[in-house]
């Protein structure tokens, strides 16, 4: 196009030159409802055509040279790809005349061979051939092609070369020079290999120039591996970058393979990040794709899914039905760290579990200690109940009364508090927690860290008091329950224990005649309290024991027929998730509250949330009482 459009520029400037010899002016002027070319005579025409200003689209005026792309292979080139061992490789250096470029790829080939065959590299690095064929590379480093410079100081890296050694600073140099030239495909591959060498200051300044390029050309990412391989290896560097890879892990997340979802779930776990689009993305296309996940993603997935506490039913049941089938091929480890992850997702499949669980008995010789209170931590949890839990409870106090001295004190805590829950505790453990000496160094750590652990101390204290008859001592002392309580008596009220105090103030009809907001001495709150009569009526509280707390109000006993009443909101972060079935926590709370003499009128969330007025929610805590009370009179 710009040729021809050269060409009529040419034969327009010829006309005014050449028109005074053939035509008059009043030709050039018809001329313009007429071809150009038909309105010149023939003479002319030949004249402009051959004149110097015309150019010939058709032959070039100069003859251009051309040249092929591939450069000739010589012969040093096609023996080093031949070559299979590491003394044919390093006798090329002396057998033939080499350059740098020669020199990078036979390093290139030493490095593979030496993964591939797993052989030492310290040999290699001291024979003086290897020596030579280094200072060959680094000394002619700037002849080396983009690819092989890269691939170069992975090779180096990969061996083991000093960090100080000035041939691999040399090549470090030269990568930092070109990276603005390299391809988006180099810097990946530099980015999947070198973040981890990154231990001087000029190999964090190398890393902090390729996320400045990476950052400015994310855009180049234009297939699944990449997105990949950045999200893992660089993406916690830097959250602008991360924010953009996850944009590209979306548009790319329907060609991810399971290893490519287990990796990306996994960089996100590590990085805390709950990236919900991208999780979303992930468990969209692990169910609908049928993918046969293997052993090490299944477990992997569960761990993140755990970590990020992202909940997506279908993927669970997917796993399980996939574990199910694949238990016997797990590792101890493995099973400890599914069950683990499931309870932090607060999610109890029971098939899955009870298989769990009978996994555990019969390779209990295979799993450490510290795995097994993992087990029994996940049970408590999750408030499972294994069919056989004579056989499961009778292996693991047998563990227990072995090796009890081996737990640190939180570890110590967590289980005893864990088997109170469970309902399997024994008076030895719970004289181990509660002497003094112990206990003193937990509520003497007022650090927030401990704040649960205090906590689960005095559930394990009220566990002893209130349903194991048989221990005699030692307690808690009150003063330290009470100081413990009144710390952390201060909570901010959810909106349905809000709604429920107010409701339960109107009910009551006089102040004196409930309470709200209630700390027990048995480490619970309580969202109302209140005492009925024989009738069903409210009484003042002012006069009535309360034993249950920490300043009795009276000194009454309750009168003859009256039950004292303790209403509890259940929330839906207090349920396992998809039922109706409470977590371990909250089932000990209820067990110590009835043992203790209340009649407990449960609110769980999922039928408050259906009461639209003041009358129908009044009216639902009635019945709620009345059948409490009903319960009661049949026992």
């Amino acid at each position: 196009m710009a040729s021809r459009l050269v060409q009529r520029c040419s034969r327009m400037f010829g006309v005014p030159v050449l028109a005074h010899f053939t035509a008059p002016a009043c030709d050039v002027a018809i001329s313009s409802k007429k071809s150009f070319r038909t309105s010149l005579p023939s003479a002319v025409l030949a004249q402009v055509h051959t004149s110097t200003f015309s150019w010939n689209t058709d032959q070039p005026l100069v003859e251009e040279q051309t040249y092929s792309k591939q450069t000739e292979r010589s012969e040093v080139d096609s023996l080093i790809e031949l070559s299979s061992t590491i003394e044919e490789l390093l006798q090329l250096s002396t057998s033939h005349i080499l350059n740098g470029s020669q020199a990078a790829l036979i390093i290139i080939q030493l490095s593979r061979l030496a993964a591939e065959q797993k052989l030492d590299v310290g040999s290699i690095l001291q024979d003086d051939r290897f020596q030579q064929l280094l200072k060959l590379a680094s000394g002619q480093v700037s002849v080396v092609w983009n690819g092989n410079l890269v691939l170069l100081l992975r090779s180096l890296c990969f061996l083991g070369l000093d960090a100080s050694s000035k041939d691999l600073t040399s090549v470090e140099q030269e990568v930092r020079w070109r990276l603005r030239r390299l391809n988006f495909k180099h810097l990946v591959i530099l980015a999947d290999f070198y973040v981890p060498f990154a231990c001087t200051q000029d190999r964090k300044d190398l890393v902090s120039d390729l996320l400045k390029h990476l950052e400015l050309r994310w855009t180049e990412v234009d297939n699944a591996r990449m997105v990949v391989v950045l999200l893992v290896k660089v993406g916690y560097l830097s959250q602008s970058l991360m924010e953009k890879l996850e944009d590209k892990a979306l548009e790319f997340a329907e060609h991810f393979s399971p290893e490519d979802i287990r990796r990306v779930a996994l960089a996100l776990a590590a990085q805390n990040r709950r990236s919900i689009p991208l999780l979303r993305a992930l468990s969209y296309h692990l169910v609908q794709r049928h993918f046969g996940l293997s052993n090490s993603v299944l477990v992997d997935l569960a761990f993140a899914y755990g970590k990020l506490n992202f909940h997506q039913t279908q993927v669970f049941q997917k796993m399980a039905s996939d574990l199910l089938s694949k238990l016997p091929e797990l590792s101890p480890s493995n099973v400890s760290q599914c069950i683990k992850s499931f309870a932090y997702l607060k999610w109890l499949n029971l098939p899955l579990f009870e298989a769990f669980a009978q996994y555990t008995v019969d390779n209990a010789e295979k799993f450490t200690f510290l795995q097994l209170c993992n087990i029994v931590l996940a049970f408590a949890r999750l408030n499972f109940q294994f069919s056989q839990g004579e056989v499961f409870y009778e292996l693991v106090h047998q563990r227990v009364g072995a090796e009890l001295d081996s737990l640190n004190s939180q570890q110590l805590i967590d289980l005893v508090w864990s088997l109170c829950v469970l309902q399997q505790v024994k008076p030895l453990y719970l004289q181990k927690v509660l002497q003094s000496d112990f206990y003193d160094g937990v509520f003497g750590d007022t650090s927030p860290k401990m704040q649960n652990y205090r906590l689960k101390l005095m559930h394990i204290n009220s566990t002893a008091k209130l349903e194991c008859a048989e221990y005699k001592g030692p307690f808690l002392p009150t003063e330290i329950v009470s100081a413990e309580i009144s710390r952390s008596s201060d909570r901010k009220l959810s909106q349905l224990q809000a709604e429920l105090q107010d409701v339960i103030r109107g009910l009551a009809g006089d102040a004196e005649c409930c309470c709200t907001a209630v700390d027990t001495v048995y480490g619970w709150q309580i969202d109302g309290e209140m005492v009925l009569n024989s009738e069903n009526k409210p009484l003042p509280l002012k006069e009535l024991l309360a034993p249950h707390s920490f300043q009795s109000r009276g000194t009454q006993p309750l009168p003859a027929g009256a039950h004292r009443m303790a209403f509890l909101s259940w929330a839906f972060p207090n349920y396992n998730v998809k039922s109706k079935d409470l977590l371990g926590r909250f089932v000990l709370a209820r067990r110590h509250l009835q043992a203790a003499g209340f009649l407990i009128v449960d609110v769980p969330y999922y039928e408050w949330l259906d009461l639209k007025s003041e009358w129908q929610k009044a009216a639902f805590l009635k019945d709620k009482m009345s059948k409490a009370v009903a319960e009661e009179m049949a026992k």
